[in-house]
């Protein structure tokens, strides 16, 4: 299913399983000829239970959670009626047609399928039904109802034969009652018996000649049960609840076998004459379960005997216990290889068996120093015991060697503080796999000669001193072991532990001498710098200018340059004192800059040019005017 499945039945041949589940709701039917799915219908609401009226699949009766009751026929939907009030179960009575629904309601609905009509409802003298079921026998009628009671009713007569109180007797002495039990469970088995199921877990077989229980079986989970089935060949009854299917004779009450799923059970199904049963779980996967010993495999599945006698064929083995094996070497060790083929020896893949008092008696005959590898074998395991009490040797990584017993340090000293239940235990970067790399790669080893790691450390070199001291003593220690295997060792030295902690004089007289070095350092660097200078000879260096440029002085270029290195204050400042930016206040507040563009000499020699070309022009106008002009006077005088 999608999600859950939550019923499932099997047809009266055997041939077809129909699982009704959820979400969207929906049925589906598997062939078990065809080990297949048949066919998946998908249905307008959840279904609370359903009954399957023929042999086949060609008939089924759905009851929704909405109050509608869906018929289906072998081509799929057929017809759709509402029963007044909510249901949650329903019989169907083969000899009159009739269909019995229970539910929220003291009334007990009958339709009949022949007539195609509702029926006169039967009343009860309960508030609410919850289950019911009808014997295949006689055809009586019986409803458990939400008080904890069970009525029974003929349907000839459509009356009230027998009432069973099942809430009063299903109190027994160790049993813990919190509520009123109801009736969640009903089932007859042939003409007599009948098993009643409660919300609080207990299961009761009745008589119905007796209305005292005879037997009342307490599940111990305190829910309630969700289905009750017959096992006729062993005499066993399958009760279940949400939890847990226990299977238990119906005579005695013994417990035959339990099964507890890994998810809630919403239904149980037996499947007839075999030892395999389905479940309806909280889950999208039923459960399937074959017991042999409740019967055999359907015949759809027959393979499953041929499994489990195999598996119960179980070849007897000859196990040796009290016999040692030796090769042929170990024999001629001993002086035993005249044994070969006798009964003392049996043979074995490339050895032999032989009893184990028959070897420990040559072996202490032929080995007289067995004693001494005794003594060495325990002073052995007396070094090994002094060692586990020492202190562990700690395998550094091969980058940052360092930094890794500094953590290991700092480590070692929250462990021992007396705030360590305060504060939360967080993970140390020698195991996060995120800083894993620091440890491994050497392009992440640390640079104890750089200027920054002197600075900002100033007493790293008395510590990195420790801990090289520290490393060399770890070494030895790791030497020492390798060489003594025989001989216990002393005591670790604990020469670091005398070191004491710097004042905070020596640490401004260490800050101090770091940077006396760094400066020493640094004019040593200077120096040989100014004297690799003068040894160099000045190689004479050649520009190439940019077609439409001129070149004027090297000073240009460099006062350019330096412009450039400027802030943007520093250049604004400089332009306005040019003459080339004008900054002035608007009417609104806010600043305006006017930049003017800054002429080259070349373009400036040219606007003189054409300045001066235009004058001349100008003034060579005028004289040609001025000639024009003096002819027609004189003709006018004359």
């Amino acid at each position: 299913m999608p999600t859950v499945c939550t019923t499932i039945k099997v047809s009266k041949d055997g041939q077809y399983i129909l699982a009704t589940g959820t979400y969207k709701p929906r049925v589906r039917c598997y062939d078990t000829y065809q080990l297949s799915l048949k066919f998946e219908r998908c249905l307008d609401s959840e279904v609370v239970t359903f009954e399957i009226l023929s042999d086949d699949y060609s008939k089924i009766v759905f009851l929704h959670n909405d109050r509608y009751i869906e018929f289906h026929s072998q081509s799929g939907f057929y017809y759709k009626t509402r029963i007044p009030k909510f249901g949650r179960d329903f019989s169907y009575h083969y000899p009159s047609c009739d269909l019995y629904f229970v539910g929220a309601s003291s009334e007990v609905y009958r339709l009949n399928l022949e007539q195609g009509r509702y029926l006169n409802p039967l009343q009860t003298n309960a508030a609410e039904n919850n289950v019911c079921d009808i014997n295949s026998v006689h055809g009586l009628f019986a409803t458990g109802t939400i008080e904890g009671r069970v009525e029974c009713w003929d349907p000839r007569t459509r009356n009230r034969v027998g009432l069973l109180d099942c809430a009063l007797n299903s109190v027994t002495a160790d049993s813990e009652i919190n509520s009123l039990p109801t009736i969640s469970a009903l089932k007859f088995n042939g003409a007599l018996t009948m098993a009643v199921g409660t919300s609080t877990g207990q299961v009761l077989l009745y008589d119905l000649r007796s209305d005292k229980p005879l037997l009342v079986k307490d599940h111990q989970y305190g829910l309630p049960i969700k289905s009750v089935h017959f096992q006729e060949s062993l005499d066993l009854i399958l009760s279940a609840d949400s939890r847990i299917i226990k299977m238990w004779n119906k005579n005695s009450g013994k417990i035959f076998t339990s099964l507890e799923p890994e998810h809630d059970l919403n239904d149980v199904c037996l499947y007839p004459n075999s030892g395999m049963l389905f479940t309806a779980n909280e889950t999208p996967k039923m459960g399937i379960y074959y017991i042999p010993v409740l019967g055999p495999a359907p015949r759809w599945c027959s393979f499953l005997d041929n499994l489990t006698e195999e598996l119960e064929e179980n070849p007897e083995s000859t196990v040796y216990d009290d016999y040692k094996f030796v090769t042929k070497k170990d024999l001629e060790n001993l002086g035993l290889t005249h044994l070969i083929g006798s009964p003392f020896l049996r043979a074995y893949m490339h050895g032999f068996f032989m009893d184990i008092r028959l070897y420990h008696k040559v072996k202490s005959m032929v080995n007289p120093f067995a004693y001494e590898e005794y003594r060495k074998d325990k002073i052995r395991q007396k070094i090994e015991e002094t060692r586990a009490q020492r202190v562990q040797l700690k395998k550094l990584p091969k980058v940052n060697k360092e930094l890794a017993l500094k953590l290991i340090e700092e480590e070692e000293e929250k462990q021992k503080s007396t705030w360590k239940k305060k504060v939360k235990n967080l993970p140390s970067i020698l195991t996060d796999d995120r800083f894993k790399v620091m440890f491994e790669n050497p392009d992440f080893q640390v640079d104890e000669e750089s200027e920054e790691f002197r600075l900002l450390n100033p007493l790293v070199s008395k510590i990195s001193e420790k801990r090289k001291k520290k490393l060399r003593l770890l070494e030895e220690q790791e030497l020492r072991e390798k060489e003594e295997e025989e001989e216990p060792e002393g005591k670790p030295s604990d020469a670091e532990s005398s070191d004491s902690s710097d004042d905070e004089k020596d640490w401004v007289e260490e800050v101090r001498r770091q940077r006396r070095l760094l400066r020493q350092e640094g004019k040593g660097t200077w120096q040989h710098q100014v004297q690799e200078d003068q040894q160099t000879v000045l190689q004479p260096q050649f520009y190439e200018i940019k077609a439409g440029e001129e070149f004027r002085s090297f000073k240009d270029s460099a006062t350019k340059q330096k412009l450039m290195n400027k802030t943007l204050e520093d250049r604004l400042k400089l332009e306005a004192k040019n003459g080339t930016l004008n900054v002035s206040d608007t009417t609104v507040g806010s600043k305006q800059l006017t930049f003017t563009l800054k002429r080259s000499e070349q373009q400036k020699k040219q606007q003189e040019a054409e300045k001066l070309h235009r004058l001349e022009r100008k003034k060579l106008r005028r004289s040609a005017g001025h000639l024009r002009s003096k002819p027609r006077r004189g003709r006018s005088r004359h």
